[in-house]
């Protein structure tokens, strides 16, 4: 049967659950293609705030890696927006030229900031905090200037304040109204949270009006309706969303404030659906991930053809996600006349609780400072659960002393993950069922924990109720992906054991979760077998897509192409091939890299294979967990300052060394003298040269986590410096993480211990041989590595391949 061609315009989070799900039901009913404004995959926007307060990196928040897309034959065009919609002519029209049929077209384009119509809004340094750019732009601008203004006392305003605060600048938080965050705080914890705050370091404007934003060229200041005014290097807007939807304006798509979505997510246009931020329901804009989520698993079963249950709205829940505070409110806030209330309020512990109370049911709760009770009485509220023997102070506390025996007493239905919607009965039968044992673990199998990851202590709690004494054994242990409960070590030892020589192997014998693993625990496996049995032959279908294709993919969906240059040393007759292949293929950028090496940008798929054929040069791993580079200086052949041959010494390194698998890149610098010119000092290992012999340095990265290299020996001869680098790299291969880099190696093994090992005569021949055993595999053409011709055909599209490329 011919697949339906499935359009997504938004590649952020309720969208792409929708495309999860979808997957999930049915992963050959739709050719998917999806259309991303950011140059990046689809990350977690909930953690922007933990970016700015310096928890995690934006790698930790990318949800699906390129891997996913290209797993799922997902074709996705990022950094490329949709300007128009034709609904009748079912096409979508991008800002790049693009005009793409669809059979079923899905709108989620989430939202934008609210930016104030005032004077001077548009001024350099006025942004909003929606996505990773917004970040970049606050951490950017703290390097230089101090003082940030933040109008907008909301959930977004303090986590943005808060992060700032994290950056160094002064903050001033501007609001409105009276209270913090009052459509989810009353004014008892709105003045709690703002002591809280003050004590953190924010200022609080408030109640202020904004009416200018001052300055000339770039913002200086913010003025206000009272006449005051206060200075500013930086305003952040954080004072509200909109859906982003102009782009459907006059399709004849109805929209009010949002895309006006049936129960089932349907437009008044037929096969036009609409999910998250940019949809509006029974009347309602959502803005919140727990009821994106819900919609987005409706209209993934509408879309497989199933209408059983629709979409009915969302009772939310909030929690504000800055360190150090506890808060949770859902429901109504204001007490009436129709309402009573529940109080406890410990002003000496900083704790304040309240219920509020209808008809014996709960519709409202305020948490402060404690929040343990959030689930428990959340369920109470949404099931509207009859509490007329339960509503005394002592209502406020779950029964049991301690934390696994309210778990324990926890009913299966109760939510864990709000985010998700994942009960503690699901989370629990994951367990019991797929033999679960660590937190990441459920969240890949039952998405909880994945979203805000508030909940992960719970979890963390429910697995040691579920699995007792089980649970103290496992909890420290790093698994090496959701898909098993084998640590590292324990994979390999299996592979050892029982002699497992393929990753399908692999995940068949020690019983995978998922039959056919991840994106994450393939190209682990697939290194794993290849470090330990230099004979292995290697599973195309576990390499990440970069290395299938030989060429980095760019974030405009197209492809660089960086041919080896060893040492950094060209001819004549290989620029005149770079030349003529920019030509033919009008390559739109020739760039000289940071790693001494020429790279074609803008690259073609369909032309990859011809491009390599015609430059007839080895490829330079650019995309590889392999040696990228040996970067050199000109060394004494040519510097007054050289002590050593570092040319001839860096180019013979990197024809010993290249193709070999490790668990990371792996770089190398070799400098002629200690002026360090090839900045071998920030390599993973680097070689100086000095007078009477050569230094070796290991463990450097010059990456945003910058670490300079540890000095580690200095040798007399060159051939020392090969022995003693390729015992190094070896035991870097057979200890290391998959995706661990030599610094982080370094710090956890410990570098005395890594010399010891190197140092002794014994040790370093074995791991030497070992290592050339596993060099000399690398030898044969790529022809007579890969012979089946099905391979070469799903990955090149061709049967003329380069020799020179593995």
């Amino acid at each position: 049967m011919e697949k339906k061609k499935l359009v997504m315009i938004g590649n952020g989070m309720a969208g792409v659950r929708v495309i999860e799900d979808l997957l999930k039901i049915n992963r050959d009913f739709f050719e998917i293609t999806i259309f991303g404004k950011e140059p990046h995959p689809n990350y977690n926007r909930i953690q922007l705030s933990n970016i700015l307060q310096g928890e995690m990196s934006f790698v930790d928040t990318i949800i699906n890696h390129w891997d996913w897309y290209q797993d799922n034959e997902i074709q996705l065009f990022t950094d490329e927006m949709i300007t128009k919609v034709d609904p009748h002519q079912q096409l979508v029209y991008s800002n790049k030229g693009q005009v793409l049929p669809y059979d079923e077209l899905i709108i989620a384009t989430g939202s934008k900031p609210f930016i104030l119509p005032v004077p001077g809004a548009e001024l350099s340094g006025v942004i909003g905090f929606r996505d990773i750019e917004d970040c970049e732009t606050m951490m950017e601008v703290a390097k230089h200037h101090k003082k940030a203004v933040v109008i907008g006392g909301g959930l977004l305003g303090l986590e943005a304040a808060k992060g700032l605060l994290h950056l160094g600048m002064q903050v001033d938080v501007v609001h409105l109204v009276e209270h913090l965050m009052e459509k989810q705080l009353d004014p008892v914890a709105s003045s709690m949270l703002k002591q809280a705050l003050e004590e953190q370091g924010m200022n609080f404007l408030m109640p202020k009006s904004t009416t200018e934003i001052v300055g000339t060229n770039r913002v200086e200041g913010v003025r206000f309706s009272d006449g005051s005014e206060v200075q500013a290097d930086l305003v952040i807007m954080a004072a509200g969303i909109v859906p982003n939807i102009d782009f459907v304006k006059g399709s004849d798509i109805y929209i009010n404030r949002g895309i006006v979505v049936n129960d089932y997510l349907e437009t008044n246009i037929p096969h036009v659906y609409a999910v998250g931020e940019c949809a509006e329901h029974r009347e309602v804009v959502y803005g919140l991930v727990a009821p994106l989520y819900e919609q987005g698993k409706v209209l993934a079963n509408r879309l497989c053809g199933s209408k059983e249950e629709g979409y009915e709205g969302s009772l939310l829940g909030t929690q504000l996600k800055v360190a150090e505070i506890d808060l949770f409110s859902a429901g109504e806030i204001y007490d009436d006349a129709s309402t009573k209330s529940i109080k406890v309020h410990n002003e000496y512990e900083g704790v304040y609780k309240k219920v509020l109370v209808r008809d014996n049911r709960i519709v409202g709760v305020v948490l402060y400072g404690d929040t343990k009770d959030s689930s428990r009485l959340f369920r109470m509220l949404t099931n509207k659960e009859d509490i007329s023997d339960q509503a005394t102070i002592s209502f406020l506390q779950a029964p049991g002393a301690d934390a696994a025996t309210d778990v324990g007493a926890m009913p299966d239905n109760e939510v864990i993950c709000g985010c998700n919607g994942t009960t503690k009965g699901t989370i629990v039968d994951a367990i019991q069922q797929q033999g679960l044992a660590t937190i990441e673990q459920v969240g890949g199998c039952t998405n909880a924990g994945r979203s805000c990851g508030r909940c992960k202590p719970l979890i963390g709690e429910i697995l040691e109720h579920a699995l007792g004494s089980d649970y103290e054994l496992t909890a420290q242990k790093e698994t090496l992906c959701g898909c098993t409960t084998f640590s590292r070590d324990e994979v390999i030892a299996e592979i050892k054991d029982k002699g497992l020589t393929s990753p399908k192997e692999v995940m068949m014998v020690l019983n995978w979760n998922e039959e056919q693993g991840c994106s994450k625990c393939r190209p682990a496996l697939n290194y794993y077998l290849g470090m330990i049995n230099p004979e292995y032959k290697d599973d195309r279908n576990s390499r990440l897509v970069n290395e299938k294709l030989h060429a980095n993919i760019q974030k405009d969906g197209t492809y660089s192409v960086v041919p080896r240059m060893y040492g950094g040393v060209t001819t004549a007759e290989d620029l005149r091939k770079l030349a003529d292949v920019a030509d033919k293929y009008n390559v739109p950028l020739v760039k000289l890299t940071g790693g001494q090496r020429i790279g074609l940008f803008g690259l073609k798929k369909e032309q990859l294979p011809q491009v390599w054929e015609e430059l007839g040069m080895p490829s330079g791993y650019a995309y590889g967990k392999t040696l990228r580079t040996v970067k050199t200086c000109v060394g004494s052949q040519f510097c007054r300052f050289g002590t050593q041959d570092s040319m001839s010494l860096g180019i013979e390194l990197e024809k010993r060394f290249e193709r070999l698998d490790t668990p990371h890149k792996f770089k190398m610098g070799v400098s002629a003298c200690p002026r360090n010119c090839a900045e071998s000092g920030i390599k993973d290992v680097g070689v100086v040269g000095v007078d009477g012999g050569w230094e070796l340095y290991v463990g450097g990265n010059g990456g945003t986590d910058l670490r300079a290299g540890d000095f580690f020996c200095k040798v007399k001869t060159e051939q020392e410096v090969f022995e003693m680098t390729g015992a190094f790299i070896q035991y870097y291969r057979e200890t290391a993480k998959y995706l661990e880099r030599t610094s982080h190696w370094v710090d956890r093994l410990g570098l005395d211990h890594i010399k010891e090992v190197v140092a002794d005569t014994e040790k370093r021949a074995e791991l030497n041989a070992t290592l050339q055993k596993t060099v000399s595999r690398y030898e044969e053409p790529w022809q007579k590595i890969n012979e089946d011709e099905n391979i070469r055909q799903a990955y090149f599209k061709t049967t003329t391949i380069p020799v020179s490329v593995q």
